[in-house]
């Protein structure tokens, strides 16, 4: 399901209204899933059950958060819970008491999450340290890093807040296209440059000052109306040392040296789920689930299958030579990357996979959007 949201300037207040919705998923006209391809008995590629755990529905755009051997995960109506994923038991786990809207960010010992009614707030140790209310509605997560917690609104403000007292330190904000999605955008470190996906352009900006050091367009507006001009660059990014390969809403897939600012390649591509990659591919999905594989080097296509086409898949993630996919059904696929051939998948719990899985641990970890959090093993 993709939603929209038209963002309005009423003075110096940004304020974010509905604008549409186009239920994707609940369309009468939604085309029919392809049925799943069998399996070969005794398959040598496996994703074997760990463990698994709860943190509570997820019906907003939330993530989850990793380092080392933790995950961050909440629910849309306030819990957040650390976990250690090797046992998936808890490290600690508040309730904060107020619906949620963004998040988990971290540094592995402060976490930020952003509430419905637009207020930061840094958790330590599993208590709430500080709050800062937003002039605008956020739908990414915040970026823990450098001793800041860095968030961008859905009017395209950047801003840095003091980890410690959530002390604001400075702010930079970028006109825009007057729809943006309310999905996780791009917000990351790269070296000693915070990156952020605005308006379908890469921007560098020096994190002591919010100056910009570089700015280099992904995804180039089109179109003839709001709709078919929105180019947000979403969540969900392959990262090679300093190159970044990063995906515009409906628009296109690009990568791009995030050390000078400078674009590499890019490529059409329609769809709305970020990208995942190694060394050799980049992976990612159409809107139609039809999966694509690109060389990393110079954008060449390698592989593309429709054989979960129409099954709602999440981003991906390469991990030992292997994709996985969540779906709406609450199936997790792994794919090889080198052919993109099905190799094997497991169900969850029923419900949709909420974002894409992450790993940690040495596992996958998933999570749906009934709030079940999962650990697999791939062998």
């Amino acid at each position: 399901m993709i939603r929209l949201f038209r963002s309005l300037r009423a003075g110096a207040i940004a304020t974010v209204g509905i604008l549409a919705l186009i239920a994707c998923s609940s369309s009468p006209d939604k085309p029919k899933a392809k049925e799943l391809p069998s399996l070969s008995s005794g398959s040598a590629y496996t994703l074997n059950p760990v463990w698994s755990n709860r943190v509570g529905v997820v019906s907003t755009p939330l993530s989850i958060a990793v380092h080392a051997d933790q995950v961050a995960v909440a629910s849309s109506d306030g819990n957040l819970a650390l976990i250690n994923a090797s046992t998936g038991r808890d490290v600690w786990r508040v309730a904060l008491n107020t619906p949620l809207q963004a998040g988990v960010g971290t540094d592995g010992n402060r976490f930020a999450v952003v509430s419905e009614s637009n207020e930061v707030m840094a958790i330590e140790a599993g208590q709430v340290i500080w709050r800062f209310r937003l002039n605008a509605s956020t739908y990414t997560s915040p970026l823990v890093a450098g001793g800041r917690v860095f968030v961008m609104t859905a009017d395209r403000t950047v801003l840095a807040l003091d980890g410690a007292t959530g002390q604001r330190l400075w702010s930079q904000q970028r006109s825009g296209d007057p729809l943006v999605l309310r999905q996780s955008g791009l917000l990351m470190a790269v070296e000693d440059t915070l990156v952020a996906g605005l308006s379908g352009r890469l921007v560098g900006l020096n994190p002591n000052n919010g100056s910009v050091r570089w700015e280099s367009i992904v995804g180039a507006s089109r179109g003839t109306n709001e709709v078919e001009r929105l180019v947000d660059i979403v969540s969900g990014v392959s990262r090679q040392g300093s190159v970044v390969c990063a995906r515009s809403f409906q628009t296109s897939v690009s990568c791009v040296d995030a050390a000078k600012g400078s674009a590499l390649w890019s490529r059409p591509s329609n769809g709305h789920q970020g990208l995942s990659g190694d060394e050799e591919f980049l992976v990612g999905v159409d809107s139609d689930s039809k999966i694509m594989a690109w060389n990393r080097l110079n954008g060449q296509t390698s592989w593309e299958s429709d054989v979960l086409r129409f099954r709602g898949l999440t981003g991906p993630l390469v991990i030992s030579k292997s994709i996985v996919f969540g779906d709406d059904a609450g199936v997790l696929h792994r794919l090889s990357v080198a052919d993109g051939k099905v190799q094997n998948r497991i169900g969850t719990d029923g419900s949709a996979i909420a974002t894409r899985p992450v790993t940690a641990a040495g596992l996958v970890i998933a999570l749906t959007r009934n709030g079940g959090v999962y650990g697999y093993r791939l062998d």
